[in-house]
C-alpha cells in the first residue's frame, strides 16, 4: 500500500490559495487509492471554487462507483467536473472564465495510472534519476516540443502560465493518460506550477534523494519555493509507492 503526504501553501504573493489537493492511501470506490492536485484560475474566488469543486466532484464520483475500469472511471470523473465548472460559470457572471488544472494518479495492480489536464505535474524519482511523466498543456510546452524554446528558458518565460487545456475551458475536453510499471515508480511527486516555476529540477531531485521523511521533504520543497519568491500557491503530494502505512490526508 502506498504511503503519502500532501500539503498546500498560499505562497508569499497571493491573497488566497486557489490550489486544492486530495490524498488517500486507502481504497476509494473501486480504486485502491487516489491522489489529486488542482490549480484553479479565475478572479473573484472563481479559481478557488473551480479547484475545490473539481476535486470534490472527482472524489464523489469515484466513491459512488462500483466495478468500473479505472481509466474509464477517471475519464468520466474529469468530464463530469468539466461539465459542473461550465454550468457554474454559466449561472454566475462573476465566475466567467473559471477553470482549473487537474493531475491525478492511482495504483492499478502492478501499474501507476496517471491522468492530467493542464500544467500541474507528476514526476517520479528513482536511483535512475528524476523524470517528468505528465506533459504540460501549455503554450511554452508547445514551443519546447516544436524546438523554438529550450527547457531552461521555458521555466522563466513570461507566458509560462498560459495553459492550452483546462477543466472548464471548453465543452469538449481531452484527458491524457499515462501508465508506469509500479516497479519503476519509486517516489512520486505531484505538484502545482507554484513549485516548478520557483525551483528547478536539480533542486527538487536533491530534496527527493535525501533520507528525510515524506513530510520533511514536502516542507523543504515548500520552503525553497517561498525562499525563491513564492509568487504562486504551492502544492505538493509525495507518494512512496513501496510504503505500507495506512492513512488519508486532505487539503491543509
Amino acid at each position: 500500500m502506498p504511503q503519502s503526504f500532501s500539503i498546500t501553501d498560499i505562497g508569499l504573493r497571493r491573497e488566497m490559495n486557489q490550489d486544492y489537493v486530495f490524498s488517500s492511501d486507502l481504497p476509494l470506490g473501486p480504486l485502491s487509492c487516489l491522489y489529486l492536485v488542482a490549480d484553479g484560475m479565475g478572479g473573484h474566488r472563481a479559481g478557488d471554487l473551480a479547484s475545490k469543486l473539481t476535486v470534490e466532484t472527482v472524489v464523489n464520483h469515484v466513491s459512488s462507483s462500483v466495478g468500473e475500469e479505472p481509466e474509464q472511471l477517471l475519464r468520466e470523473a474529469f468530464e463530469l467536473a468539466n461539465t459542473k465548472i461550465r454550468q457554474t460559470a454559466a449561472r454566475h457572471r462573476e465566475y466567467y472564465g473559471m477553470g482549473t488544472t487537474l493531475v491525478c494518479c492511482t495504483v492499478c495492480g502492478d501499474e501507476l495510472l496517471v491522468a492530467n489536464v493542464g500544467d500541474s505535474r507528476l514526476y517520479n524519482y528513482t536511483e535512475k534519476g528524476f523524470r517528468q511523466i505528465t506533459i504540460d498543456h501549455s503554450l511554452v510546452e508547445e514551443m519546447v516540443r516544436a524546438g523554438t524554446l529550450d527547457r531552461r528558458t521555458a521555466r522563466i518565460h513570461p507566458e509560462r502560465n498560459v495553459i492550452t487545456r483546462a477543466i472548464g475551458a471548453e465543452d469538449e475536453m481531452k484527458v491524457d493518460f499515462f501508465r508506469i510499471p509500479l516497479s519503476e515508480c519509486g517516489l512520486i511527486l505531484m505538484c502545482s506550477d507554484g513549485l516548478t516555476t520557483m525551483i528547478d529540477d536539480m533542486e527538487i531531485e536533491s530534496v527527493l534523494s535525501g533520507s528525510k521523511s515524506l513530510e520533511e521533504k514536502a516542507a523543504i520543497l515548500i520552503a525553497l519555493a517561498n525562499r525563491a519568491g513564492g509568487k504562486d500557491n504551492i502544492s505538493v503530494i509525495l507518494i512512496d509507492t513501496s510504503g505500507d502505512r495506512d492513512g488519508e490526508h486532505t487539503r491543509l
